[in-house]
């Protein structure tokens, strides 16, 4: 699977999916201080999931309709213990392959799904 963490997810999440075998682009290696838009466009360019903890790019998602190729998956743990949030974070990015086309959010006891704008619908950020 092909993903794009956000600058603020966490090095052993990186270092953890890319062990796994998937194909990682890493804000925070390649991107750094690139806009919120940069990092989707990318993602939509190369078909990538972004991974992030920053909300906005759920209205990034929906404003500008991404690809089914795409998705955005939004982290919103509690925080208070950084690697069990990683942990937490690659354990559930590794238990599905349904994350392109959808936006969604991991939390600790559930993951929620949304449809994001079917291909053909799309338009860049700006």
């Amino acid at each position: 699977m092909k993903f794009s963490l956000n600058e603020n997810v966490s090095g052993s999440v990186i270092r953890r999916l890319r062990e796994a075998g998937h194909d990682v682009l890493a804000a925070k290696e390649s991107m750094q201080g690139e806009s919120d838009s940069e990092i989707l466009i990318r993602a939509q360019t190369e078909g990538r999931i972004v991974v992030t903890h920053d909300k906005d790019f759920g209205e990034l998602a929906f404003r500008f309709g991404l690809t089914s190729d795409c998705g955005v998956v939004l982290i919103r743990l509690a925080g208070n213990n950084p690697q069990s949030d990683s942990n937490h974070t690659f354990e559930v990015l590794q238990s599905r392959e349904d994350w392109s086309g959808n936006f969604s959010v991991i939390e600790y006891g559930r993951v929620r799904m949304r449809k994001l704008t079917p291909s053909g619908q799309s338009k860049k950020p700006k």
